[in-house]
């Protein structure tokens, strides 16, 4: 049998389970209809056991009519919560206290006088949320990104920098840098949550020793794709699976060591499922 390793920082982080917990716990005492706005988190399967026990997800505050909506783990903007209260719902914030330490410092540099870039992926739900606490920012997921506003002559001589708390940290340094060549003033706030750190340096270091290599985790996951990515540059043999049905025996055959990793919206539970099947596979 293979040996089978999961890295010493995976799964399921503190503003996910937070924001899991405050939705049970809200949920079973509530007596009117509960929503959450968009996916409480990316993991499909999580929010279909949450739809199961009558948390429903709602796209706007309007389509949840009326009851308890809960604001998800990624955040939202300020004008979105204050439509909800207008509309008569009752609002219960499950944001990730990490996600607001991002809204905070946005809204501390605007203050400053400084024109704020938000490194993460544009059209996220927590970098829709940023931008929201932000003013007139804009999103740069690459350092093409940051030439390209200087091409365009919108780059200003006083820049402030957040990042999106699950984004890497060479790509905040790589842009960093970058704006350095331009600007007079830089200043960097550096927002990436510690667990994503601690999950990418684990992941990357049992990757370099695996045969073979499983991340588990929501396919709509900007942490887990990225888990997926550090993981492939270390183990060619790499997998991203949501579910423990699309292991294959294939993956694994003739590993000695298997590895495995899940992003920040992966339940312990299902960490175990696939370690179990894997032991089954690899027999």
């Amino acid at each position: 049998m293979a040996e089978i390793i999961v890295a010493n920082r995976a799964g399921a982080c503190y503003g996910v389970e937070r924001a899991l917990n405050l939705t049970l716990e809200n949920a079973s005492r509530a007596s009117g209809p509960v929503h959450t706005l968009g996916p409480l988190i990316h993991n499909p399967i999580v929010v279909s056991d949450l739809e199961a026990r009558g948390v429903r997800v709602a796209d706007c505050p309007e389509d949840a009519g009326s009851g308890l909506l809960i604001i998800r783990a990624h955040g939202t903007t300020p004008e979105v919560i204050a439509e909800a209260k207008e509309l008569g719902l009752e609002v219960l914030d499950a944001t990730c206290p990490y996600v607001k330490k991002v809204h905070a410092a946005a809204e501390k540099l605007v203050r400053a006088g400084y024109d704020v870039l938000v490194v993460g992926e544009a059209g996220h739900p927590e970098v829709e949320g940023i931008l929201g606490h932000a003013g007139k920012a804009r999103v740069v997921g690459s350092v093409e990104d940051v030439r390209a506003l200087e091409a365009d002559g919108v780059l200003g001589q006083k820049i402030g920098v957040v990042v999106q708390t699950t984004q890497r940290l060479p790509l905040l340094q790589a842009i960093a840098s970058e704006l350095l060549a331009y600007a007079r003033e830089v200043r960097v706030v550096n927002t990436i949550c510690a667990a994503t750190q601690e999950r990418q340096q684990a992941a990357a270091e049992l990757a370099a020793e695996a045969d073979a290599m499983i991340v588990i985790g929501g396919k709509n996951s900007g942490n887990t794709r990225r888990l997926y990515e550090i993981c492939s540059d270390a183990c060619e043999n790499t997998h991203h699976i949501e579910d423990v049905a699309e292991l294959e025996a294939a993956w694994v055959h003739g590993a000695a060591k298997i590895g495995v990793t899940a992003g920040a919206s992966t339940p312990q539970a299902h960490i175990d499922g696939v370690v179990a099947k894997l032991k089954e596979l690899s027999r």
